[in-house]
């Protein structure tokens, strides 16, 4: 045994806190801290945390989970999955936010007219995911800023695996705060860094299309951020007239969420 252990929520080079915590029952679970937004101000470290699904926290997860503060979770899994895989967390306010998945449904269609997937079906398929996201999903989204604005309790954010419904709502956080897009794709992209696909997941497919399914590409946020700025002439628009985030509120929002 080491006679010291470094603090396990820092990093021990830098001192300050780590990005990406060591949770035993999710693998893609992190602090959106430290970014750099509006007028130098960085994002405040643990207040808002996007994982996987939480269904799989051990008993010395919770304790960190409690450890770190978090009050509230946002489960934006469709109803069978967080059906599936349900869970509930001691002093943490549940808020269902359901974002029904589409791209599985559309890889059976495609399947059952006799075509076998390929890799560039899959990327199509995510990137027609990520444009519903921005027109269909776009309910979950205002009120996921709306809690964020109701209260700054520390917060996190979920879906399955924690890389697509949460990667957009993760984006839109950041953008909304200031975040440079280039490093709001940086944070999306580190999923592919962290997140373990479950065993036996959608053996039924090519190993290059779980390739696809399972990770993130620049190729499927973009597809988002592209239909933003073509609808509606950009983040800002966006924010305002589709989440009703206007001025005040994203003043309030950098309150909040930013060092001062």
């Amino acid at each position: 045994m080491p006679l010291q252990q470094p603090h396990p929520h820092h990093t021990p080079s830098t001192g300050l806190p780590s990005r990406s915590l060591p949770f035993a029952g999710v693998t893609n679970f992190r602090d959106l801290g430290g970014y750099t937004g509006h007028g130098g101000r960085p994002v405040k470290w643990r207040r808002l945390f996007r994982s996987d699904h939480l269904a799989g926290l051990t008993p010395q997860d919770q304790a960190l989970l409690a450890d770190l503060g978090v009050a509230r979770a946002v489960d934006f899994r469709g109803q069978a999955e967080s059906a599936a895989q349900a869970y509930q967390l001691p002093g943490v306010a549940y808020h269902p936010l359901a974002i029904e998945p589409t791209v599985v449904q559309r890889a059976l269609e495609l399947q059952r007219t006799g075509r076998q997937l390929t890799a560039q079906d899959a990327v199509a398929l995510m990137q027609e995911t990520y444009r519903g996201f921005v027109h269909a999903n776009a309910p979950r989204f205002a009120e996921l800023f709306r809690l964020l604005l109701a209260s700054d309790a520390p917060t996190v954010f979920h879906c399955t695996a924690g890389k697509d419904r949460t990667g957009f709502a993760a984006a839109l956080i950041l953008l909304a705060l200031g975040v440079p897009r280039d490093v709001v794709m940086h944070d999306y992209l580190l999923t592919n860094a962290l997140y373990q696909r479950p065993p036996g997941m959608g053996s039924q497919a090519p190993e290059e299309v779980l390739r696809v399914l399972w990770r993130v590409q620049e190729e499927f946020l973009d597809a988002a951020l592209h239909t933003v700025d073509n609808d509606y002439g950009g983040v800002q628009t966006y924010l305002v007239d589709v989440l009703g985030v206007d001025a005040a509120a994203q003043k309030e929002l950098a309150g909040r969420y930013l060092q001062p």
